[in-house]
């Protein structure tokens, strides 16, 4: 009996979708249902891929993005033809921003009827090409699982980023050949380019040279996967460490090596800070959080898209484990053992400044009032997530992450709204996990109705909000520049609480700081989502300095 060879097998678009995302490892879909991606779902029906439906397309991509951060692997979203696709603009944008990889597939109106006025019909690929690694649209059924390869390769290949595909209503109902076998991915770990020999001389130097070193690490370290070099490179050298956006956890919060609230000082008095995986943007000063006669080396995956703010005196592009390891094997330790007695004594004098604020009793609370009360009910590897402004400051400043990929904020874009799609996927990427959600009353606006995905899908994710009835980020920067504010006000002590009941979670509202820790020891027993909804003081502003631009 002679049987089919494999470049014989015919099969429909969807099914080739479904099949090629399988033999890389993807295991859910993140979707907002719509008529063009049938036979996508129909596919992974038949491959077992888990279909994950939410309430706005925005949030499905979000998902998608925080899959990618909580596992390092891409994640998957799948968004309807038109208004689908445009709807998850601002998280694809969000993923370019941070490097994050995963894969968005959108529907598409037929080829065949191209120009002639079908049902949301737009070509997206002009405004999403800008935003990807890679955008494309398939001519035929057979370009399918080639084009899935393209795809995950570009979203994991340094710097890494969301890629595209969309496929047209005919194309992808249609049956094609499969290929024989997809093309793996890149591994993250040593995907990139050999580093400078002169640029690494250069650096080697000046770590030689050096009494007062720091590293500021970001990002893209998290994604090279180096945190194990950078632990050892601390060590060995005894440089004192600071860590943003992903990178928190790659050092834990208490190592004697580990810095936080020194960090202003730490990086204006270093003469060398290796600056790993971290832009020098917004979030550095652009530069001038770092004295300006230290010596910045960069070191990252590849070189950035826009020229830096100031001089680097050494720019190292590679595998980021291999640098760092050349650099740790090539330097004596050099640290004076002054610089982290005062890095230290900073750090604990920050700390213990913050004791005031941690037990605070007012009515409406202060926000770090809410952080006291929960650091102490966070397991050592909680995964916690920020969606908002002022309060969610309050809590990158002083809740500590001890292992990777345990915290997650929207990054450098800064889109709120992101919180529930990155809890929804953490949470289903380690169900076994304690998963919170920090977002503002303004935050909840944006994706609020996905508490129903989350009662839905059975997913215990615990959120904790801050509302003061303001747009807290607005409204005091506008007052002291202007003496008033316009367009910042929210409606005061609205019950979230009972919206989120309403849609099948938990609800508390908290007005004292003794009803709190009740409340949060309540939710994170409730065996389903939650939501304490806790008042929070308005007058309450976080300090901060004007560099956004």
């Amino acid at each position: 009996m002679a049987t089919e060879s494999s470049s014989e097998r015919q099969h429909v678009g969807g099914h080739l979708v479904a099949r090629r995302l399988k033999a890389h490892g993807v295991t859910k879909l993140f979707t907002l249902s719509g008529g063009h991606l049938f036979s996508i779902y129909d596919g992974c029906r038949a491959e077992g891929i888990d279909i994950v439906d939410v309430r706005h397309e925005q949030t499905a991509a979000f998902a998608a993005e925080g899959w990618a951060k909580v596992t390092r692997r891409p994640g998957v979203a799948a968004l309807t033809a038109g208004p689908g696709v445009t709807n998850g603009i601002s998280a694809i944008a969000s993923a370019q921003q941070n490097h994050s990889p995963m894969l968005v597939l959108g529907g598409r109106a037929p080829a065949v009827r191209w120009g002639q006025g079908s049902l949301q019909e737009i070509d997206h690929l002009p405004f999403v090409a800008p935003l990807t690694t890679l955008a494309a649209t398939p001519s035929q059924t057979s370009d399918i699982p080639a084009l899935i390869d393209a795809a995950l390769a570009a979203a994991v290949s340094p710097p890494g980023g969301p890629a595209f595909l969309d496929f047209s209503l005919d194309v992808v109902f249609s049956e094609g050949v499969e290929e024989d076998d997809h093309v793996p991915m890149p591994d993250p770990r040593t995907a990139g380019p050999e580093a400078d020999d002169e640029a690494l001389a250069a650096a080697i130097e000046l770590l030689r040279g050096a009494r007062r070193p720091v590293i500021m690490a970001g990002t893209d370290l998290y994604w090279a996967h180096a945190e194990q070099a950078l632990r050892a490179l601390a060590e060995e050298l005894q440089i004192p460490v600071f860590l943003n956006g992903l990178a928190r956890g790659c050092l834990p919060a208490d190592h004697e090596l580990f810095f936080s609230r020194a960090r202003s000082v730490g990086l204006r008095d270093a003469d060398v800070a290796l600056v790993i995986g971290a832009p020098i943007d917004f979030r550095l000063g652009f530069g001038a959080a770092f004295g300006e006669d230290t010596a910045i080396v960069a070191i990252d995956r590849v070189a950035p898209a826009r020229a830096y703010p100031r001089a680097v005196a050494a720019e190292l592009y590679g595998v980021v484990s291999d640098v760092l390891d050349v650099l740790r094997t090539s330097v004596s330790c050099v640290t004076d053992p002054g610089w982290i007695v005062a890095l230290h004594a900073a750090e604990d004098s920050a700390r213990a400044a913050e004791q005031e604020l941690l037990l605070d009793e007012r009515a409406p609370l202060h926000p770090m009032r809410i952080y006291g009360e929960l650091a102490g009910l966070l397991d050592r590897n909680a995964i916690v997530i920020g969606d908002g402004g002022d309060f969610v400051s309050y809590a990158g400043r002083v809740i500590d992450s001890y292992e990777p990929g345990c915290w997650l904020d929207p990054g450098p874009f800064g889109c709120l709204g992101s919180g529930p799609g990155y809890a929804l996927a953490a949470k289903l990427a380690h169900p076994e996990r304690q998963v919170v959600l920090l977002l503002g009353d303004g935050a909840f606006g944006f994706s609020g109705m996905e508490f129903d995905s989350l009662a839905r899908h059975g997913v215990a994710v615990v959120g904790v909000m801050g509302n003061n009835g303001i747009w807290g980020l607005e409204k005091h920067p506008m007052e002291l520049i202007y003496g008033y504010s316009v367009a910042a006000q929210l409606r005061p002590e609205t019950r979230y609480d009972l919206v989120v009941e309403a849609l099948g979670a938990h609800g508390e509202l908290v007005r004292t700081p003794a009803q709190l820790r009740p409340a949060l020891e309540r939710a994170f027993s409730a065996g389903g989502p939650a939501l304490v909804n806790v008042l929070t003081d308005p007058s309450v502003a976080y300090p901060r300095r004007s560099n956004l631009g």
